[in-house]
């Protein structure tokens, strides 16, 4: 219990802060384990993966803005998650790649 009304007033804000934050976290979160699970299923669709980081970099420069997490936080995690993307985009070309040259016939002479 509260001895006074600035108190009382303190902890109403807190908890008002407490559940917008946490509100930011989880759309963060979620999105990421979106990012995630799509790197990780066997047909990977590069529009649907630059699609989702494009709404996770969206979402954490709003929630860096609204001063939910921190925008260096923000910036790291953009960093990470367009690292992931970008590396799989280039695994998946090397095994088009190597899946093309393997499949051409040697030339008879």
């Amino acid at each position: 219990m509260s001895n006074t009304k600035s108190a009382e007033k303190a902890k109403r804000q807190s908890i008002k802060k407490r559940h917008y934050n946490l509100f930011w976290k989880e759309k963060v979160r979620i999105l990421g384990k979106s990012i995630k699970k799509a790197l990780q299923t066997a047909p990977k669709n590069a529009d649907i993966l630059n699609k989702e980081l494009t709404a996770l970099q969206k979402t954490l420069d709003k929630a860096a803005k609204n001063r939910a997490i921190h925008k260096n936080k923000a910036n790291r995690i953009k960093s990470k998650f367009a690292k992931m993307v970008s590396a799989d985009a280039k695994d998946s070309k090397s095994k088009t790649n190597s899946k093309i040259k393997t499949s051409k016939k040697p030339k008879s002479s």
